[in-house]
């Protein structure tokens, strides 16, 4: 693939020959949802699109909202290509905000209202972001406080738009969306690119990952065909619109399926359950925690979630066990893993019906053409073969246009134009995927490689278990040994001597077990709710500097 420069300035790795492919099967489509949503407001202008609490949106009143603020865009001079960063939670402001942009053939970049001074500043600077949209306050943090400190480091920015609150200085949301319609649509380039979001960061420096309407519109199509999302289902979708996963079940799916979506800005298993409850959703995905979360706050009422009929459960590590639990509980929904990430929105795309629901909890779903995986040795070589662990490389018409920074794409494909997940993983019976751990994560004791994964999901099925993270920890005699952090069920005890008792009767190499223990509350976590492995390891190495000081002064 070769690099070219999008409309937005932004450098793009992009293929005359896969686009021309792509678009004679019909992934990529002439079209962006600008016109997905125009036609679909025409068609049905009263139908419910968003629901927020008490109140429901319809495709009318967010369509026309949408235009109201492209004018307010036009009118302070924005051209097709710059940037309109949003920090905000689970509103429908930001589907507003999100719809406007790509009517004009603006770039949104999607910021977690989580994020603070340092990352706010890195991103908006590394995008050149001329509008951003916050909340007055929200969680006890008030932006544009924050926004104003840092004015200074960032001259591209020109309009702080403040949301649901006293806009102060800055340009409220009231004035903003105050406009007329705009009158007529510009011509956008579905190749373009519209959304820069960056990764989690677990590793080190976040990167901006560019998506282009094409790739985009042919992820959230084919999730509505596989998963078979209708004008009947209910969309509950507790993650956060600032990662791909809400992102693209907040802003596109509702206009493509025709599936209203229920918005909740502030997570808790109760008002989870609640928004299911009352709406009847019939489709919800998310990361590990939610599942869990909701499992435990329905214990004594299994009726609670008895319209759900699909959930998609992806974004960090799925143990079998709780995949295993909650079909048990709700045996009326289809519970599966899927994966992907923000560079590769779904790689797999889980099971299709109950007959497959053992694969549901032991693979992390399908692989369906187009979408193609390579798995490769430590040779270089690639496998074919079932139950043979490899790097996972993928490619397809999903596939991101490169990072934000150039720089990054360096190592981040092979010479194919495959890109590398970062994951390690093996095949079952052919067209299924089973993860088996990061690539980043393995721990190298004595001289062999042992995957955390496998033993986290063994340890997930102890009934003390919340959940549990394995991470390298530094060891004089080995190298590296492994340091489980454990969150433990309420009122229960859980020790070393017991972890490798239960390890013994699971079967595990005891080689494999993890040499330290420590018990904690809660893990730290990016937005989307993936455990920070990377802090991890930093505490392992701070309790390993602290145990051999203290050997040191027992000597």
């Amino acid at each position: 693939m070769k690099l070219r420069r999008d409309i937005s300035g932004f450098r793009v790795r992009w293929s005359d020959e896969y686009a021309r492919r792509w678009r004679q099967a019909g992934y990529w489509r002439e079209e962006t949802l600008a016109d997905i949503a125009l036609e679909q407001t025409f068609r049905d202008p009263q139908r419910t699109l968003l629901i927020e609490g008490d109140v429901r949106h319809s495709r009318e009143a967010i369509y026309n909202a949408a235009l109201r603020l492209a004018n307010y865009f036009q009118q302070q001079g924005a051209v097709a290509g710059d940037v309109v960063a949003l920090q905000l939670p689970n509103w429908s402001e930001a589907a507003i905000i999100a719809l406007a942009a790509r009517i004009l053939g603006l770039v949104i970049n999607p910021i977690p209202p989580i994020y603070r001074e340092a990352e706010l500043a890195y991103m908006l600077g590394e995008t050149g972001a001329k509008f951003l949209f916050v909340p007055a306050e929200f969680r006890k943090c008030e932006y544009p406080s924050m926004v104003a400190k840092l004015r200074g480091e960032l001259p591209a920015l020109r309009e702080v738009i403040v949301v649901r609150g006293d806009a102060g200085r800055d340009t409220a949301w009231a004035d903003a969306s105050a406009c007329e319609a705009l009158a007529s649509l510009p011509a956008v380039d579905p190749a373009a690119v519209f959304m820069v979001m960056f990764t989690s960061g677990t590793t080190g420096r976040a990167k901006g990952v560019l998506q282009t309407h094409y790739a985009f519109g042919y992820k959230a199509r084919q999730m509505i065909e596989a998963w078979h999302v209708g004008e009947s289902d209910l969309i509950f979708m507790p993650s956060p619109v600032t990662h791909i996963t809400g992102a693209i079940w907040a802003f596109d799916i509702p206009w493509l399926s025709g599936a209203p979506a229920v918005l909740l800005d502030v997570w808790t298993a109760a008002e989870g359950i609640a928004a299911i409850r009352e709406h009847r959703c019939t489709i919800s995905g998310g990361a590990t925690p939610f599942l869990q979360q909701l499992l435990a706050a329905s214990a004594d009422d299994r009726g609670a979630l008895a319209s759900l009929k699909t959930f998609f459960c992806g974004g960090t590590s799925v143990a079998p066990e709780l995949i295993r639990q909650v079909s048990d509980a709700f045996p009326q929904c289809l519970f599966f893993r899927a994966y992907g990430s923000t560079e590769m929105m779904t790689v797999t795309l889980g099971i299709a019906s109950r007959e497959d629901a053992v694969y549901g909890a032991e693979t992390d779903g399908v692989v369906r053409p187009p979408m193609q995986v390579r798995l490769l040795g430590g040779d270089g070589r690639e496998i074919h073969e079932d139950g043979i662990e490899g790097e996972i490389l993928t490619f397809g018409p999903e596939q991101f246009a490169g990072y934000l920074d150039p720089r990054d794409n360096a190592d981040a494909f092979d010479r194919h134009g495959y890109f590398r997940m970062g994951d390690l993983g093996c095949r079952r019976d052919g067209d299924y995927l089973v993860i088996t751990g990061r690539k980043k994560d393995i721990i190298i004791r004595s001289g062999e490689n042992i995957s955390p994964k496998e033993v986290e999901d063994a340890l997930m099925a102890h009934p003390a278990i919340a959940e549990v993270a394995i991470v390298a920890m530094p060891s004089a005699v080995t190298g590296e040994m492994g340091c489980a952090f454990a969150i433990l069920n309420q009122g229960e005890h859980f020790d070393i001597a017991a972890m490798r008792r239960f390890l013994d009767r699971a079967g595990l190499a005891k080689q494999k077990y993890p040499e330290w223990l420590e018990l904690v509350e809660d893990l730290p976590r990016v937005p989307s709710g993936k455990v920070r492995k990377d802090l991890l390891r930093e505490r392992a190495r701070e309790i390993a500097q602290r145990q051999q000081q203290l050997t040191a002064n027992q000597q």
